[in-house]
């Protein structure tokens, strides 16, 4: 088994506590800011705090797998974080026995802020660290986090 740990530092002209907003509404946000990946975001227990569990369905575009099922552990507005971790689906199970994410915004003095997303995994006994995988989840990540950047800046009156 592997543990690990990976960040991605990602600027934005988005000013933090809108897009910590935005994040703790990701069942209702992605649908319509990424409907090429995201097929639909159902709560299956909860109401969006946390524990909620929500089940993300993917479309054909993602290669890897058809749905996962996350489980919100941390949503700290005094600190504009927010976490998850999945539970079900995805690569848990076949790669991965856990993995957890956590995203925290931080403002910028001149506006817009400086957002770290973290992700920590262990690896099932005999699957080998892999690094380019690893690179392909930043790649995706952060193309997501633009995309929601440019659905924010185009929607202005939006997670204000």
């Amino acid at each position: 088994m592997v543990a690990g740990s990976f960040s991605i530092e990602i600027e934005s002209p988005v000013e933090a506590k809108r897009l910590w907003k935005a994040t703790v509404d990701t069942h209702n946000l992605l649908p319509k800011q990424a409907p090429g990946l995201i097929s639909g975001i159902t709560l299956v227990q909860g109401d969006g705090g946390v524990g909620t569990i929500r089940h993300v369905k993917f479309t054909p575009a993602n290669k890897d797998f058809s749905s996962v099922k996350e489980k919100v552990d941390l949503i700290d507005e005094a600190n504009l974080a927010y976490g998850y971790s999945l539970v079900e689906g995805g690569m848990l199970g076949e790669k991965v026995a856990s993995v957890s994410h956590k995203i925290k915004y931080t403002s910028k003095p001149g506006g817009g802020c400086n957002t770290t997303f973290t992700c920590n995994y262990d690896t099932l006994p005999g699957v080998p660290h892999n690094e380019a995988k690893i690179e392909e989840i930043k790649v995706n990540y952060t193309g997501l986090f633009k995309q929601a950047e440019q659905y924010l800046i185009a929607n202005p009156t939006l997670y204000c």
